[in-house]
């Protein structure tokens, strides 16, 4: 049996980006957590009714995915660079060292959003071996509308990929989930675009449907 932690910066990135992933990993009597990084909150300018809908829908994705832990940071959203590293890393290594996870699934390092690289940075580096030996396996995911805008030779050249053939209809009903992200094709962010992923990355390997990664590294 695997850990899997999937470190999102957003919510909806680890459905995105894993859902299938997720939703196998579980089926096949794995753990699996999520790691959020940020969240709505009135300091940042949201109002209640807002924050009240998101902690409904991530409350209900968690539940879809009988997930064995969630962790939100609740930091400021697009407002990482705001923070200190130092302050972060002790967040994420905190949660790092609970889970002990035998895979850990980043952001891609070169998504457009800043948040994003961030993210992978500093997650990053709670994963030598000699500190965190407990970690076998590191990949990073992507996410569209962030993965698919990163520069010409940083484009994401995926080498690891899961069958996801079952599981892709509830990846999109859980991603539906998420009302304010999810809108109409050709939105970056549409069922339609999940679906046409899941339909590119599968060709790739002779299934119907597939998630793809990059893998950083693994440790047999």
């Amino acid at each position: 049996m695997d850990k899997y932690l999937i470190v999102a910066t957003h919510p909806d990135d680890e459905t995105l980006g894993a859902g299938g992933l997720m939703l196998r990993r579980k089926s096949e009597d794995n753990e699996v957590y999520v790691l959020n990084m940020t969240h709505m909150d009135v300091e940042f300018g949201y109002d209640e009714e807002k924050i009240i809908s998101r902690n409904n829908e991530i409350a209900e994705m968690i539940k879809k995915y009988d997930l064995d832990g969630y962790y939100n940071l609740k930091l400021m959203p697009s407002g990482l660079n705001s923070y200190s590293e130092g302050e972060i890393l002790q967040k994420i290594n905190a949660v790092f060292n609970e889970i002990k996870p035998t895979v850990v699934v980043l952001p891609y390092y070169k998504d457009v959003h800043s948040d994003h690289r961030i993210t992978f940075n500093l997650c990053y580096s709670c994963t030598k071996n000699f500190r965190y030996p407990f970690i076998k396996k590191i990949l990073m995911m992507e996410t569209p509308s962030e993965t698919d805008f990163a520069m010409f030779e940083y484009t994401f050249k995926p080498n690891y990929f899961v069958d996801i053939s079952h599981f892709i209809d509830g990846k999109v009903e859980i991603a539906n989930i998420y009302k304010s992200e999810i809108s109409e094709h050709p939105f970056p962010r549409s069922e339609k675009n999940i679906r046409a992923y899941g339909t590119i990355r599968g060709a790739a390997i002779g299934v119907h449907s597939a998630e793809a990664f990059v893998l950083i590294k693994a440790i047999e």
